[in-house]
């Protein structure tokens, strides 16, 4: 028996054999989906903006707001997925049916792209204002963005849980190769980010978007063929319900029983999780511990040949509640890992409008303006590869810990965005008394580009912390049949950071533009104030990261119940209680 997997089966339903499935080579053919939904995603979004402006001739900030609302909705459809993996689907499936979603959503983008009649005519010369895009192209153009997110949610809230099912959390060589798989997943998306900025927005530019589009949609046709070709090699984890409908028994439960009173003895409460599955009781919550007292009623009588069970509605396990308990202890952490998302936003919409206006001559060549992420991407790559080759070694032999802890490390991310968003605005500062001192209405200012670099830089390297930390939090402290809601949990942070900036974005222009002035965010940056909207930004990062040290105090991990520990589990014919040791 030991060599299989106690709780993961192969594709034909057997126990999994550690020998022929799981292990780094099928974790890589999961990893491949995820490289090519990086490049396809971020090849759309960090270019999207001049594609906007430039082809479709609209505002800087509705350009702006239509990227982040892209990105917001690919990140919140992970619950969608996440809800459809564990309840329906499994995650192989819901990794093969939203992959093929994608590609018919990268499909029609580059159809749109290819199409004259589906965007408006080049500005004239002779006219000073262009003809923007009409309902009929943007209807087309928002159809092709949002099937592509929607499969981008589903990829992403099952390919990351998928990939740790391939390691075994019971046996120690396979649960340390799990450590370095967060890193390594990263790193392996970085690739394909980086891909995108480079390779990608260089071909949507000098060769075509379609040409680019349709790259990105034959690339993951070939990964889904990569991704069934490990069938066999995989393993799969039993499903076990909608953790949704789970968490809200036990809400109604407590609710039901909310004016009973505790037993004197805690062990009295209900239980009847095997023991070698069991979550030891907490203190923390204790409202929802009255979902586990037997009451009148909490039983359903079975017939002659069928003993009664709980209903689950009126009745759960403290293992149940403690599940549920663990979910709500990830919420302070959720809620301040928030904003660093909204501070990411502004790198692949500002910044590189930002970019569009200075200098990018390098030698000959001209650098595309959405290629500045490359900067950002490589601060990623080589935030990891320090971290992984230097850091954790040498914080194993001081600490005896294999590197920094999550939450030290989304700690890390914070720190380093809210700085990155310090130098945007001083940057920022300087372009704007450039193209003051020679005119706003000059379309190449003389400030190189390359000044952008530190604030591209320091957030990227915060990135690199809090995903992987985030990452890590969200699959290690969630229950064992909720980490696929877990991870669309973490990705929300993702959506609504977009979401956030959105509406930051459409605030701040509403208030600062008032009495006909232009305000924080004019429709052509050289005319607004956008360092005061970064500066906004870190004041709020900062804010932010004194809540989230207070969270992170307060937090409390899960412990393993000790294995001498009583249980009371309930007699179902008698109705009494008796004890098991």
């Amino acid at each position: 028996m030991s060599l299989t997997v106690a709780d993961a089966v192969d594709c034909k339903g057997y126990p999994a054999d550690k020998s022929k499935t799981g292990g780094w080579v099928p974790a890589v053919l999961i990893l491949g989906i995820e490289i090519v939904e990086r490049l396809s995603t971020m090849g759309i979004a960090v270019n999207l903006v001049t594609y906007l402006g430039g082809i479709m001739h609209l505002p800087s900030t509705t350009s702006a707001n239509i990227v982040t609302d892209f990105m917001g909705t690919s990140f919140l459809l992970c619950l969608l997925g996440g809800f459809l993996a564990d309840s329906f689907l499994g995650r192989y499936n819901t990794i093969a049916i939203f992959a093929i979603i994608q590609t018919l959503g990268t499909g029609l983008l580059a159809l749109t792209t290819k199409l004259p009649s589906l965007r408006p005519p080049p500005c004239s010369p002779h006219h000073a204002s262009c003809k923007q895009a009409n309902g009929f192209q943007m209807g087309i153009l928002y159809l092709a963005l949002y099937l592509t997110a929607l499969g981008t949610g589903g990829l992403k809230s099952s390919v990351s849980g998928f990939g740790t099912d391939q390691f075994d959390e019971k046996d120690e060589k396979e649960k340390s190769q799990m450590a370095y798989f967060f890193n390594r997943f990263f790193f392996f998306i970085s690739i394909g980010t980086l891909t995108a900025v480079t390779v990608l927005v260089y071909i949507q530019d000098e060769v075509g978007r379609s040409v680019a589009y349709g790259i990105c949609s034959i690339s993951m046709l070939i990964a889904i063929l990569i991704f069934f070709s490990g069938t066999r090699r995989f393993r799969y984890k039993k499903s076990s319900g909608s953790p949704i409908v789970q968490i809200f028994q036990v809400i109604v439960a407590a609710v039901k029983k909310r004016n009973l009173n505790m037993p004197y003895n805690l062990d009295m409460l209900y239980e009847d999780t095997p023991e070698n599955l069991r979550i030891a009781h907490t203190d923390q919550f204790r409202s929802l511990d009255k979902a586990a007292i037997v009451a009148a009623g909490a039983f359903e009588i079975g017939n002659k040949y069928s003993s009664s069970t709980p209903n689950p509605w009126k009745l759960c396990s403290v293992t149940r509640v403690e599940e549920v308990k663990m979910m709500a202890r990830l919420l302070p952490i959720w809620a301040t890992t928030i904003i660093f998302w909204t501070i990411y936003a502004q790198m692949i919409t500002f910044s590189v409008e930002q970019a569009s206006t200075m200098e990018r001559s390098f030698g000959s060549f001209m650098i595309p303006a959405g290629s500045l992420t490359v900067f950002f991407v490589a601060a990623v790559l080589i935030t990891l590869a320090v971290y992984d080759r230097l850091i954790m070694p040498l914080w194993k032999k001081w600490k005896g810990k294999p590197g920094f802890s999550n939450l030290q490390r989304i700690a890390i991310g914070l720190v380093l965005s809210t700085i990155g968003m310090v130098v945007a605005a001083l940057v920022e500062t300087k372009r704007l008394s450039v193209a003051k001192s020679i005119g706003r209405s000059t379309q190449t200012l003389p400030m190189s580009v390359f000044f952008l670099i530190p604030q591209f830089f320091l957030v990227g390297s915060g990135e690199a912390f809090i995903y992987t930390g985030q990452l890590d939090f969200f699959i290690t402290q969630s229950p064992k049949g909720m980490k696929t809601m877990s991870t669309g949990l973490f990705l929300t942070t993702l959506s609504l950071g977009f979401f956030i900036s959105s509406f930051l974005v459409s605030v701040i222009k509403k208030v600062t533009g008032s009495n006909g002035s232009e305000g924080w965010l004019a429709d052509h940056i050289n005319y607004g104030r956008l360092d005061c909207f970064y500066g906004l930004l870190a004041v709020l990062g900062f804010i932010n990261l004194v809540v989230y040290l207070i969270c992170a105090v307060w937090y409390k991990p899960q412990q393993k119940p000790k294995p001498a520990a009583k249980q009371i589990e309930t007699a179902v014919f008698n109705g009494t209680a008796e004890e098991n040791c």
